[in-house]
């Protein structure tokens, strides 16, 4: 969709998904931390809980890209340098295919090892018509962890990047993707 020229703000649609992405993105990183800190049972039910939460993420993705698609984006502030709007822009695509990659790569390697993901004990999404071969799932499964780690650092740089612009470029920066606050 093209940007438009008038408004500086994401739409309240666009708010509500970076938002709630934004926090379950987090959460789950700290489940699956955490999971291996504990181990046994608990490490089994912290997972369980990490599977449910990255399949509502890709759902949730995949529904913010439509309204993405559909929705006219804000535009970038005038002071951004030509290498600020191509980072800007590029950092969104990489954001767009980990959110959706990382957590359809898990639901493909638990699929391998025949395991369907249970949604909180509300239902249940079976596992993936792809064969057996719980090694390819062990090899997914590490890619997904490093991707993990790289949406995490990603993430970092985002919101120091956001930081920036709102305190020292003083161009509005966090506040295009809030209600509130002077853009």
């Amino acid at each position: 969709m093209e940007v438009s020229s008038v408004k500086k703000r994401y739409s309240a649609g666009a708010m509500f998904f970076h938002w709630l992405i934004a926090a379950l993105v987090i959460a789950n990183w700290y489940l699956a931390e955490r999971a291996h800190d504990v181990g046994g049972a608990a490490a089994g039910e912290l997972f369980g809980y990490h599977k449910a939460i990255g399949i509502s993420i890709l759902a949730l993705t995949l529904a913010r890209l439509a309204l993405r698609l559909t929705t006219p984006l804000p535009r970038l502030p005038q002071n951004y340098a030509s290498w600020e709007r191509i980072l800007a822009r590029t950092t969104h695509v990489v954001f767009y295919i980990l959110l959706i990659a990382l957590p359809l790569g898990a639901w493909i390697a638990n699929s391998l090892g025949g395991k369907a993901i249970d949604m909180f004990g509300l239902f249940t999404i079976p596992a993936l018509p792809v064969g057996a071969n719980k090694e390819l799932g062990g090899q997914i499964f590490e890619l997904h962890a490093t991707g993990g780690s790289f949406l995490m650092i990603l993430v970092i740089l985002h919101v120091l990047g956001a930081l920036k612009h709102t305190f020292f470029d003083r161009d509005g920066g966090i506040f295009r993707m809030l209600p509130f606050g002077r853009v």
